[in-house]
């Protein structure tokens, strides 16, 4: 009788804890946190990585890939050089780059979050102005 009741409890506790096995690189999404900006050469772009499940900003991800181009706007080969930025808000990554001419402007991201195992991608449209 005490195997049944352990084995009925050990399988309740492993259908409680699917969901939170099931996360994925899909639970997570960045965005922009300024959508439009001024063009212009050392612009300060900043992306929000959040948990879409709990919907709080992901502190200490490793963003290890970036690329800025004019995907959105037909010109995929306008891509502009990226480097990182000291982040000054827990799940604020922030990028200098140049947008040199007014339009569209992919932001493609690829980051390692702790305890994901997947690889967190994404990508991120914002507008330069004149």
């Amino acid at each position: 009788m005490l195997f049944r009741f352990s084995a009925a409890a050990l399988a309740a506790t492993l259908l409680l804890a699917a969901p939170a096995a099931m996360a994925g690189a899909g639970d997570y999404v960045f965005e922009p946190v300024s959508p439009e900006m001024k063009k212009g050469d050392d612009v300060t772009l900043a992306v929000r990585l959040t948990n879409r499940q709990t919907g709080k900003p992901v502190a200490d991800a490793v963003i290890f890939k970036t690329r800025v181009d004019m995907t959105p706007d037909g010109m995929a080969e306008m891509e502009s050089a990226v480097a990182p930025l000291p982040s000054r808000e827990p799940g604020v990554y922030a990028f200098k780059t140049d947008l040199p001419m007014a339009g569209r402007y992919q932001v493609t991201l690829s980051a390692k979050v702790q305890g994901e195992p997947e690889t967190v991608t994404g990508k991120v449209i914002v507008k330069a102005t004149k």
